[in-house]
């Protein structure tokens, strides 16, 4: 399952996050990116709630996008949070931190591990805790010169761009070394899901495709 999700999320590198939004509207929606060339999805757990609102859709993508998208798990803080990702089907686990027990028990149960980090010490910690990929959070407050100024001495080190990556500035990332870009609000448009606009969404998720593959 690892190689094949990696391959799904590097495909164009672009992971889009999915954060307060559920049921058939994500299923939609998902569908709608995938129609652009998305391969990877993040649900989000929400820190003040269960985490049954993702336990679910994670179930649910998976069930309609399985061996299409690769689904993860994102914000992901606790072990319980990390089992119930793992419960739910989750192929990979994103963090806004580097929290060791969370990458070391996302590898002993056989899931990609992205844990975020901001500073050269952190990213080299998450590596060797075995973060399959790292990411450099927030991206866009820092910007492409910072990315590139942190990250060419740990060239061995995937990272990836999440956090302000847009249209505009997701080229220069990608010519900063990201491997990878975490996208929320600019795919998951509210506005244009709730008036069930899927053709818009499939044109910005071609758009950001195109533009992260533009070296």
């Amino acid at each position: 399952m690892s190689n094949k999700t990696i391959d799904h999320i590097l495909e164009n590198g672009i992971i889009a996050i999915a954060r307060g939004i559920y049921g058939d509207a994500l299923i939609r929606t998902v569908g709608a990116l995938a129609d652009g060339g998305i391969r990877a999805v993040e649900v989000t757990f929400e820190q003040h709630l269960i985490g049954d609102d993702t336990f679910r859709s994670i179930i649910e993508l998976n069930r309609e996008f399985k061996g299409e998208v690769a689904i993860g798990a994102g914000t992901v803080m606790t072990l319980g949070q990390l089992k119930l990702a793992y419960g739910a089907g989750a192929e990979y686990i994103v963090s806004p931190n580097t929290n060791e027990a969370i990458i070391r028990e996302t590898k002993r149960l056989g899931m990609i591990s992205i844990p975020g980090a901001m500073t050269p010490t952190e990213i080299a910690a998450a590596a060797s805790f075995g973060a399959d990929i790292v990411k450099v959070f927030p991206a866009g407050s820092l910007g492409p010169e910072y990315f590139a100024a942190v990250t060419t001495p740990l060239s061995h080190i995937k990272c990836a761009a999440v956090g302000g990556v847009t249209l505009n500035n997701i080229a220069s990332f990608r010519k900063s070394g990201a491997c990878a870009f975490g996208i929320s609000s600019s795919l998951f448009d509210k506005k244009l899901i709730e008036r069930g606009e899927l053709d818009a969404i499939t044109k910005i998720a071609s758009e950001f495709v195109c533009a992260s593959m533009n070296d």
